[in-house]
């Protein structure tokens, strides 16, 4: 698989595995960010037309380039995973009579977001507290903490698995009041201390959680996952990349609740209450990164594949 130089994607192989059996159909690509995964599937299926969503200006223009030979077989719309099922609707001349038969979510921060220090997503590189992946709308994360309270903040890290220094570094950010990633990382380094620290950098946790909060990430993907469950077709598959363990346990239990139809019946007894099994999951527990990527890419390291396939209308 060749690299992708606005990102590179995660699990790429085993997401062409999956996406080549498909029959025709409409795939969504509901993160695109730099069209790698995107462009790895229509060039394995022929059969399939691609639908591309992303909030990012610069994951778009970067996907659209890469993207140019599969002409009229893509279309790119300017919104969030979240917004799947009005995306759908609003591009029902391009979908047509065709099935959705997949819906991709890869879901994070891409690795063009990381490198480029200017948004605020990585503590390497001193500059504004943004974390927005568009930057043309919503709230930053230095405005987040202007507002927020400290309940709600170490809620928010406690989520994102910063659990015994979750107040200490709340209380922090809100009586700093950090306005750039380096302001930022002192405060975190304040509260937490030196002998304490696990192994990477201090905020790497504080970042993430504020980068979801930001991008109102969870929503985005409850809603987003709902739709793509409701609307793939009997045949179809939903494939879904997580970074971190909140994402993780969002898309199993979501999937769990598809692949049972909500059903608690006792084991021993059978299901007696109706409950209509719409997907069945292709293993129990996550794909992970095979270790020659992970060599290649470490930040396939945490990466998290689910996927379920739809058996019932």
């Amino acid at each position: 698989m060749a690299p992708d130089n606005y990102h590179v994607p995660v699990l790429a192989d085993r997401i062409v595995e999956i996406f080549t059996g498909l029959e025709a159909g409409v795939v969504v690509d509901a993160t695109l960010g730099g069209g790698g995964h995107a462009a790895a599937i229509l060039t394995a299926n022929g059969r399939v037309r691609l639908v591309g969503i992303d909030r990012d200006p610069a994951a778009r223009a970067a996907a659209a380039q890469r993207l140019r030979a599969m002409g009229d077989r893509v279309v790119i719309v300017d919104a969030t995973f979240g917004d799947l099922a009005r995306v759908l609707a609003e591009q029902a001349q391009f979908v047509g009579s065709d099935p959705i038969v997949g819906v991709l979510m890869d879901l994070g921060v891409s690795s063009h977001q990381l490198d480029d220090g200017s948004r605020g997503f990585s503590f390497r590189v001193d500059a504004p507290l943004d974390m927005r992946m568009d930057t043309t709308r919503g709230v930053t994360a230095a405005q987040f903490l202007a507002q927020v309270d400290e309940h709600e903040l170490t809620r928010l890290l406690r989520e994102n698995g910063e659990d015994r220094f979750a107040r200490a570094i709340a209380r922090a950010l809100l009586e700093d009041q950090p306005s750039t990633t380096f302001e930022l990382n002192a405060a975190v380094e304040r509260a937490v201390p030196a002998a304490a620290r696990r192994r990477g950098h201090v905020a790497t946790r504080v970042y993430q959680a504020l980068r979801v909060a930001v991008n109102e990430e969870q929503r985005q993907l409850e809603d987003g996952l709902a739709a793509a469950l409701d609307v793939v077709a009997v045949g179809g598959v939903v494939a879904v990349i997580s970074y971190h363990s909140g994402e993780d346990r969002l898309v199993k239990s979501l999937f769990h609740e598809a692949t049972t139809g909500g059903c608690h019946c006792p084991p021993e007894l059978g299901c007696v209450c109706g409950a209509v099994h719409r997907y069945r999951v292709a293993k129990a527990s996550a794909i992970l990164a095979r270790p020659e990527e992970v060599a290649l890419n470490p930040r396939a390291r945490s990466a998290r594949l689910r996927v379920a396939y739809r058996v019932l209308p």
